[in-house]
């Protein structure tokens, strides 16, 4: 592909047909600007292609390209960046062992990098800076690059990020509600992205039923919400959701655990026809996993149906006599129960924020359904859903002010997790919307 000068620059033709959200976002000439909008505004695209430009008319400048983790920053941020190069046969060089990109017709540099770290992004003159999720981010981690923007021989000096709203937090401040005259943002508009509709026109239908009202407001409408403020697990309703249950012998046991030393929770539940239902809690004060199972056989002593295992990741690991949660769990079972008896627990346990998302909005979807009840016995887990507040100014749950809490909802959320995650089918594959 031919290469045309104009004034010292060089130019090339992109496929690239913008949005008008898009297309606002790389007009603007702020020194810092940012893209709000909701899961599927194209965002990721907005953040690669400026980034792309800038490389252009930064000839044999160093930009940087971020995301809050190096697994968001390989899987998505990248992934989008190299599509693009690759689809318009853009030449360039990635070095993985120093995670650093060159576009070879301005000799360019990229570097590529996770911000969970962000004091080691000191010390480099930059050009430009893109960072992807900015919510998910630290100030500090932006204030940081701030003060790399300062290469005195960039043709064009610019910090930019695109993010999904979340909440009232330090980047609607910062670019939305108190931005300083250096400041610009574009809002993107929900439904907008026609090629995401013509692809899948009832990609935002699905959304309303699998989130929580809240939740879809924020992530599909791009509002923003104080969603993180006061209770954890605001869409739970005493009268809506505490019934009477009996236990369906047709479907296997569910069995959920949260492998706390004190108190050791648990959760069995069933799920029918596509609705959960918890039908007890195991709660034991400074008590070994031996005897939890113990308290399972004896509440639960047969099940013909099965037996399902779910519950934190980190019962993998080892202690210190040679053995694990799950492998004392598998023993036990094997002396004691000849049913059919499966495992379902992850390498590594979801984020807080997803597993609780999920929750919410199993409790009550955007459209008002419900697939969550649980029997009125379950006192500490009615509990952790009335009770478990977000610490002030964050997303974190508050499991200081009372250690009992949070601890048998940790448990049910895995349980949520492996089997209730929402799938979609984009073209040839099944991938989770969370």
């Amino acid at each position: 592909m031919d290469r045309p000068q104009r004034d010292g620059v060089c130019f090339r033709r992109i496929k690239y047909s913008p949005l008008p959200s898009q297309n606002k976002f790389h007009r603007s000439q702020a020194r810092f600007k940012g893209f709000s909008g909701p899961i599927g505004s194209g965002k990721s695209q907005a953040l690669c292609h400026e980034a792309i430009k800038l490389s252009y008319l930064n000839a044999r400048r160093v930009g940087l390209i971020g995301a809050p983790t190096y697994p968001m920053l390989r899987d998505a941020t990248l992934a989008t960046l190299f599509d693009i190069l690759n689809t318009n046969m853009i030449p360039y060089e990635y070095s993985k062992g120093d995670n650093v990109l060159t576009i070879t017709d301005t000799d360019s540099r990229i570097l590529c990098r996770s911000i969970d770290e962000f004091e080691r992004l000191r010390g480099t003159n930059l050009a430009w800076f893109a960072l992807d999720e900015l919510t998910y981010s630290p100030e500090a981690a932006w204030l940081v690059l701030e003060g790399r923007l300062r290469d005195p021989k960039a043709t064009r000096l610019c910090g930019f990020a695109v993010w999904t709203p979340k909440g009232y937090d330090w980047v609607y401040r910062k670019f939305i509600s108190e931005p300083r005259r250096s400041y610009h943002t574009t809002i993107a508009q929900p439904f907008e992205n026609r090629h995401l509709l013509e692809q899948i026109p009832d990609f935002y239908d699905l959304l309303k039923s699998s989130y929580d009202d809240s939740f879809f407001q924020q992530e599909v409408l791009g509002k923003y919400l104080n969603v993180q403020a006061g209770l954890v697990y605001y869409a739970f309703n005493r009268q809506e959701h505490v019934k009477d249950l009996t236990l369906r012998p047709g479907a296997p046991l569910l069995w959920a655990l949260d492998f706390n030393v004190d108190p050791m929770c648990s959760v069995v539940a069933q799920i029918i026809n596509g609705t959960v239902y918890v039908l007890d809690e195991i709660i034991l004060r400074h008590a070994s996993t031996l005897q939890t199972c113990e308290e399972f056989m004896r509440r639960f002593p047969s099940h013909s149906r099965g037996i399902v295992v779910y519950g934190d990741a980190s019962g993998n690991n080892m202690h210190t006599t040679g053995t694990s949660d799950y492998h004392i769990i598998r023993e036990y079972f094997a002396a004691t129960y000849d049913g059919p008896l499966y495992y379902k627990v992850p390498k590594s346990n979801p984020s807080v924020r997803d597993r609780i998302t999920l929750t919410n909005a199993r409790l009550k979807t955007g459209a008002g359904d419900i697939q969550l009840y649980i029997t009125s016995k379950c006192t500490e887990l009615i509990k952790d859903f009335e009770q478990v507040c977000y610490k002030a100014d964050s997303n974190i749950p508050d499991k200081d002010k009372d250690r009992r809490r949070t601890h048998v909802s940790d448990a049910l959320g895995y349980l949520l997790w492996q089997e209730c995650r929402p799938l979609q089918q984009i073209g040839d594959r099944s991938q989770r919307l969370l």
